[in-house]
């Protein structure tokens, strides 16, 4: 579903601010895989999404989503083929409309627009199905405004909105560092469920390796722009976050400083 053929992004070549970011990058996601990723500062995790996203381009080599060249396609182009949970819960969402409003938007993502009623009642009892899924009550706040939810709520909703037209890979990007433990771990949660019911090519960057361990069916962590660990099946389900370090250390050859993720 997904093919990262030597990818490289310097920002500000030329310059003493010059930062490699993604340094011969390869990586191939199989349809239906669930990865997350993990890294310390500056490792190239968000930036190996917002090349995915198309937020840039890369310097140089190929991305291919479902076997098609996505490396020259702008970012409103891949919008309709992609979903997007930022680690601000007040990205993603529109916090002066309603919640049915956010939805609707969101199931009109790639496809043409007329002059038809915004939402519509079919609409509505569809988003108010999905929303008591969540088990957040949202089902009965669909004329609430999504800035007055909290930031749980709004995560889960985007995440819903993310997910609505099951797009060819859906990217998380540190989704639930912004939350408390007990909201992110219901976000993380709903993650799966969603994930899992809809068969989603999925990219979760998060900085707690506990998180990465426990969710998904395959682990990867980058450093300096490359992935130089990648653990799936019997080993993924087997690691515990000492053995993680310690394959860190020894591919690497340095010990993981990053104190975010180590007291996560």
């Amino acid at each position: 579903m997904l093919r990262l053929q030597e990818i490289r992004k310097t920002f500000n070549p030329g310059t003493v601010n010059a930062k490699t970011a993604l340094d011969g990058l390869n990586l191939t996601v199989a349809d239906g895989d669930f990865v997350t990723v993990i890294g310390g500062n500056g490792a190239g995790k968000s930036t190996m999404l917002n090349a995915i996203a198309g937020v840039f381009r890369p310097d140089s080599g190929r991305i291919e989503i479902d076997g098609t060249d996505v490396t020259n396609m702008p970012e409103y182009k891949r919008a309709g083929i992609l979903g997007r949970v930022f680690q601000d819960p007040m990205m993603g969402t529109a916090a002066d409309m309603q919640i049915d409003e956010n939805l609707a938007i969101a199931a009109r993502r790639g496809k043409r627009h007329t002059l038809r009623w915004g939402v519509t009642a079919a609409e509505r009892d569809t988003y108010r199905t999905l929303l008591a899924q969540l088990g957040l009550g949202l089902e009965n706040r669909l004329s609430s405004k999504v800035g007055l939810l909290s930031g749980g709520q709004r995560q889960a909703v985007t995440l819903l909105m993310a997910s609505l037209n099951r797009p060819k890979l859906l990217l998380l990007d540190e989704h639930t560092a912004a939350l408390d433990p007990k909201t992110a771990a219901k976000v993380l949660q709903l993650t799966d469920e969603i994930v899992e019911a809809n068969h989603l090519t999925t990219l979760m960057v998060t900085h707690n390796m506990k998180d990465a361990i426990a969710h998904g069916n395959r682990l990867i962590m980058l450093e300096a722009g490359r992935v130089i660990l990648d653990v799936s099946g019997e080993e993924k389900r087997k690691l515990t976050v000492e053995a993680l370090l310690e394959a860190f250390m020894r591919v690497s050859g340095s010990e993981f400083a990053n104190d975010r993720t180590l007291l996560s």
